[in-house]
């Protein structure tokens, strides 16, 4: 089928309107838009809301989007279908007044038949009402609305429908592959066709391999072809070189060519086992993983296509291989980006079964809905290289129960039903799935809690003391013997033989036992804390049987406001505190800077020699703060802290070799152990004073590598990172701007504060703006705002003329740079 962008020309209006017409009669006006849209984006953010810090207190709402087009008289020997890709959180789509569709499941693409209420030759107005009204339904941001693209495919009525080929590399050896082509095609009409299905495939330097089946299509059927491609000395996908064939599917008679499918394809094949572990093309692949939410920061959860592509070529260069949805499926264009960068992916089916874990959450609908949602998922991600894996579930209560194993099972063995190719896995906790097994376990490990109790700096019964003694069973000695004890093995057999993966969310201290207890399984760390990254790959390092490690989380996101903000003033992590914002836990933060916890784990992962110098923050020195297992240190890699001259500086050294030696200023402080022995991290302890920190990492007592900070001048400019300068006029190709203060040396400036304004000049359009601040107040659709951390993003779209635009960037009233931006024409679609 002919498939064209249907994202243009789009008008949205608050609350629920029936139709263009009766606007005024509900005292609206419609805002002109194009899609992707996130409605809650746009919302201000409200300390009463329900939602609270689930969504960083944006609220929810009812939005209506309309779209008037004309059906051209060609389209009526044809068939017209509409993809949604995603709309947040219930849809209900109607075309022409008529309800066509309605979709309950706001993380899946669905599709909509416009065939029987066309009005060819005229106007046909589109309507679409997006339900997110219901509060709470989630437990972090969602975004509202028709946040994913919206795509329009006409075609013959002999046809591949949509999703109507899987490709499945079946064979691969030193010299060739064989990849299988399945391909569905129907014949809507009532008479005999004789056709031929044939198969291009070309490679990157445009060597084409065909192949060419012949079909007989009776009137009113729907065919299976499968056909076989032999690739000789093929190109492969793994990782490293994530090569990508195009692959073009065309069925043709004599007559006429009556459809063609194109899509790109990685030749891979994926092996499993305990002997050997994961294995990609026959060799061994280590999951170094982070769990992301689907949102894109200021963006909010607007799927653009280059925002997602931003998103996973940050997260390959931060030393990941891996990413898991979460909790949900992920979008085409993410995996399209990760199929590009050698990314590998989890694929999530949702975050709850039958048990609420939100009053309005999908656990009303998911014994109707889970064969839809899986068969969604399943069809959006076969003809995807980088999808190894289906997670069923996240953290679900009743895994542990006998009806939760069974619902376990019976979604596992549908699932290898749909895709015999790839595996099964689901997010454990043990702290959901112990049930009514939790009292006695906890009577086991109460010696320990008094151990601890003991051991602790304080003793009191606040809320603080309560959260941290929850904490427990996640972490240290406790953790590991609640994660270990037999009740939970208990619990989780069933669950744990159903699946090809055993899928632990912080339960490291399982992780080698259930390689014992199931020694024909493997076991991975579907979601574990961040700031215990050296003692989870060891334990990956011990056992071909785990095959990773998914911390939380790679790329900060928005809501779940505040589990990872260092807070001085006495609140707790995981409370709902306005205006939390963000929760404050990505090795990356909102603008794409990479926290020093990013490079401790590129260090951990053996994939940077260098070593790498953060500070804890000289400012709140000595200040008590809060802590969980999800926070490492409250640190920057900065040596400016103007007017703390003197004040207790604590400075941590990164570093894989042996030993580490720290220098102020030529000074040395000593020498202290480094590697994997303390953990990867050397701690120092010194005054602050102006000047260079250096430090220098040794091995069998000769210098390895150095890394070095200095002391910063006033920010007198901006440092500006552009993502391309070059844009399609009309488009949703989007650029993004990253602004850094620099003094007048240029050396980054990450201490002080400056308040940046964005004025666009031309075509071109200013979508969001914004820093990484947790707690910030201010909208990302203004203009103006102050940088943290050093740094501030901007994000741009072309507008609909041609030629040069320039966005100045005014930093005290004077501006401090231009960035120059070409729009240029290309050929467009419907």
């Amino acid at each position: 089928m002919l498939k064209s962008n249907f994202n243009q020309n789009w008008k949205f209006v608050k609350g629920c309107i029936p139709s263009l017409m009766t606007l005024k009669m509900y005292g609206k006006e419609a805002d002109d838009i194009s899609l992707p849209h996130d409605a809650m984006i746009h919302e201000t953010p409200c300390e009463t809301t329900k939602n609270g810090g689930a969504t960083g207190f944006y609220p929810g709402g009812i939005y209506t989007y309309f779209k008037t087009f004309v059906a051209p008289e060609e389209w009526k020997d044809k068939t017209v279908t509409l993809e949604f890709e995603g709309v947040y959180e219930k849809a209900m789509v109607y075309l022409n007044g008529a309800l066509i569709t309605t979709n309950s499941y706001g993380y899946s693409n669905f599709y909509a038949s416009l065939d029987r209420y066309l009005q060819y030759g005229q106007e046909n107005e589109l309507k679409v009402v997006a339900d997110n009204s219901a509060e709470q339904n989630s437990r972090w941001y969602t975004g509202s609305g028709i946040y994913r693209n919206v795509n329009l495919f006409v075609g013959e009525l002999i046809q591949i429908p949509v999703d109507g080929v899987h490709a499945t590399t079946i064979n691969v050896e030193k010299d060739f592959a064989v990849v299988e082509f399945v391909t569905t095609v129907v014949n809507q009409t009532r008479k005999k066709e004789k056709l031929q299905v044939q198969i291009e495939m070309s490679d990157e330097d445009g060597n084409v391999i065909r192949g060419v089946t012949h079909l007989t299509a009776f009137g009113n059927s729907e065919n299976q072809i499968r056909q076989e491609i032999v690739i000789k000395n093929p190109k492969l996908w793994n990782c490293d070189t994530p090569h990508l064939y195009k692959c073009q599917v065309s069925i043709f008679s004599e007559k006429k060519v009556w459809d063609t499918n194109e899509f790109l394809y990685g030749i891979r094949r994926i092996t499993l086992d305990s002997v050997y572990g994961l294995r990609i093309n026959g060799e061994s692949v280590k999951l170094r993983g982070t769990c992301v939410h689907h949102d894109n920061g200021i963006l909010g959860a607007a799927t653009y296509r280059e925002a997602e592509y931003r998103k996973c070529k940050l997260l390959k260069q931060a030393g990941f291989n891996s990413v898991r949805s979460a909790h949900h499926p992920a979008a085409k264009d993410f995996l399209d980006a990760c199929d590009k960068y050698g990314i590998l992916v989890m694929d999530e089916l949702c975050d709850m079964w039958t048990i609420h874990k939100n009053d309005h959450d999908y656990a009303f609908s998911f014994l109707n809905e889970w064969k839809n949602i899986v068969d969604k998922m399943i069809q959006k991600d076969y003809n995807h290289p980088s999808v190894i894996m289906y997670s069923i579930g996240n953290e679900i209560q009743e895994v542990g129960t006998e009806r939760g194993a069974e619902i376990n099972r019976t979604i596992c063995n549908y699932i290898k039903e749909k895709d015999r190719t790839r595996y099964t896995t689901n997010g454990i906790n043990g702290l959901n799935a112990a049930g009514a097994k939790m009292y006695p376990i906890m009577q086991d490990l109460a010696p320990l809690f008094k151990k601890d109790a003991e051991n602790s700096e304080t003793n009191d019964s606040s809320g603080s003391n309560a959260i941290n003694s929850f904490m427990q069973l996640m972490e240290g000695e406790v953790g590991d013997a609640f994660a270990k004890h037999p009740l939970m093995t208990e619990v989780l057999q069933e669950s744990c033989e159903a699946m090809d993966i055993i899928g632990l969310n912080y339960l490291t201290g399982r992780h080698l036992l259930d390689t014992e207890l199931y020694p024909n399984k493997c076991v991975l760390g579907t979601e574990t804390f961040p700031a215990d990254i050296a003692r989870l790959w060891s334990v990956v390092k011990k056992s071909n049987q785990v095959l990773g490690d998914f911390t939380w989380s790679g790329y900060d996101y928005l809501g779940e406001a505040g589990c990872g903000i260092f807070y001085y003033d006495e609140k707790t992590n995981f409370g709902s505190y306005f205006p939390d914002r963000l929760a404050y836990i990505g090795d990356i933060d909102l603008t794409g800077y990479r926290r020093p916890i990013s490079y401790l784990r590129e260090i951990v992962y053996g994939m940077r020699k260098e070593p790498y110098i953060a500070v804890e923050r000289v400012d709140r020195s000595g200040m008590k703060h809060s802590k969980t297992p999800w926070m490492l240190k409250d640190n920057i890699a900065s040596w400016t802290w103007e007017g703390y001259e003197g004040k207790s500086a604590m400075v941590d050294v990164y570093s894989a070799d042996e030993e580490v030696e720290l220098f102020i200023n030529g000074k040395s402080l000593g020498k202290k152990p480094a590697g994997e022995k303390v953990g990867y991290v050397s701690t120092f302890e010194c005054k602050y004073e102006p000047g260079e920190v250096t430090a220098i990492s040794y091995n069998q007592g000769k210098e390895s590598s150095s890394c070095q900070l200095k002391t910063a001048g006033t920010a007198r400019g901006v440092k500006v990172d552009v993502s391309q300068e070059v844009m399609i006029k009309g488009t949703e190709e989007l650029v993004f701007i990253q602004l850094s203060l620099v003094d007048k040396d240029g050396l980054e400036v990450l201490t002080e504060e400056k308040e940046i304004k964005v004025v666009a000049e031309g075509n071109v359009q200013i979508l969001a703006v914004g820093n990484a601040d947790p707690q910030t107040t201010t909208s990302y659709d203004s203009h103006c705002w102050k940088t943290y951390h050093g740094k501030l993003l901007l994000v741009a779209k072309a507008g609909e003329l041609l030629g040069e635009s320039v966005i100045h960037i005014v930093m005290d009233d004077n501006i401090i740079k231009d960035v120059s931006i070409k729009v240029i024409d290309s050929e467009s679609s419907f």
